[in-house]
């Protein structure tokens, strides 16, 4: 049966327009541009809507877990369903972020966002019509940053020049607690690894919630090797070598095979929230992209 069932509301703070045809009230900040009824800051500012309300966001199960049908919708407390790529904010104006939980760390059932059905409900991956696992558990909460997007089209010249895989920026949160699916937690991100995957760039931002009892020890690359040992090398060989036990060669990583720093996490997260703003603005073509 569907189940309902309420999770926190996006951290307390602003939350995001909702895309075409839905009511909402806008703050203007200095120095912005409105597009298609979204408030986009220019620069090097993050692209962000604030509403003047802070809706509690609830999801909603449809289907039965680990079967084709089975998907997680995000509903507003009137019932309307929100696309948790779209309509949940990046940024909460604090150094912080949000963080959509797809996968919980210890399961082996490849979650993600359906970026190509209406509202991108979370589903379990498929390939050849088949349910699709990872052949060991994944050792942390992995999910992704609303409002980002790595541009197929653009090749990252500090990255072998490889090209973005066409989805929102993954983050791997190194927290103690197992989170559930659907979740949303304010992180703030540590460190970033330049996974490429067959060629495509797939960012992998470290971070750990705030509500986490090590977050207040960790705030670059640094304190993550002294308060989590060995984590940044397990999360690099964990990706590195995932797809190997299925007959496909081992992942690669830029940036010398080393996690960067936060600053430089900080610069993916920016350019990926950029590029999710020409998305949704129509600037890029968006083929089977769902953009509500």
């Amino acid at each position: 049966m569907a189940a309902t069932r309420a999770i926190a509301a996006v951290a307390g703070q602003t939350a995001s327009c909702l895309l075409s045809k839905r009511p909402f009230a806008l703050k203007q900040k200095p120095n912005s541009i409105c597009f298609n009824r979204k408030t986009f800051v220019v620069s090097k500012r993050l692209f962000s809507c604030n509403a003047i309300y802070n809706p509690e966001v609830q999801i909603k199960e449809e289907g039965q877990p680990e079967t084709l049908d089975y998907r997680v919708f995000f509903v507003t407390n009137s019932g309307k369903k929100i696309s948790p790529w779209h309509d949940v904010p990046l940024h909460l104006g604090d150094g912080s972020f949000n963080f959509i939980v797809e996968i919980p760390k210890e399961s082996s059932a490849k979650m993600e966002v359906a970026t190509d059905e209406l509202y991108t409900p979370i589903k379990q991956d498929t390939k050849k019509g088949k349910l699709r696992y990872y052949p060991y558990n994944i050792n942390w909460n992995y999910g992704l940053l609303p409002q980002t997007w790595e541009d197929p089209c653009f090749a990252n010249s500090e990255v072998e020049g490889a090209f973005g895989d066409n989805d929102p920026v993954d983050v791997v949160e190194i927290g103690g607690a197992r989170r559930k699916i659907g979740e949303i937690l304010k992180v703030k991100p540590l460190a970033a690894l330049a996974m490429i995957d067959e060629g495509e760039l797939d960012w992998k931002i470290v971070a750990i919630s705030l509500d986490d009892p090590k977050a207040s020890l960790v705030n670059d690359v640094d304190d993550v090797e002294k308060h989590f040992p060995d984590t940044l090398t397990a999360i690099r060989d964990w990706f590195r070598d995932y797809k190997i036990p299925d007959g496909k060669p081992a992942n690669k990583f830029g940036l010398g095979n080393k996690a960067a720093s936060k600053d430089y996490a900080l610069k993916v997260i920016t350019e990926a929230n950029e590029s999710w703003a020409k998305l949704v603005k129509r600037s890029i073509p968006s083929g089977e992209l769902s953009l509500v």
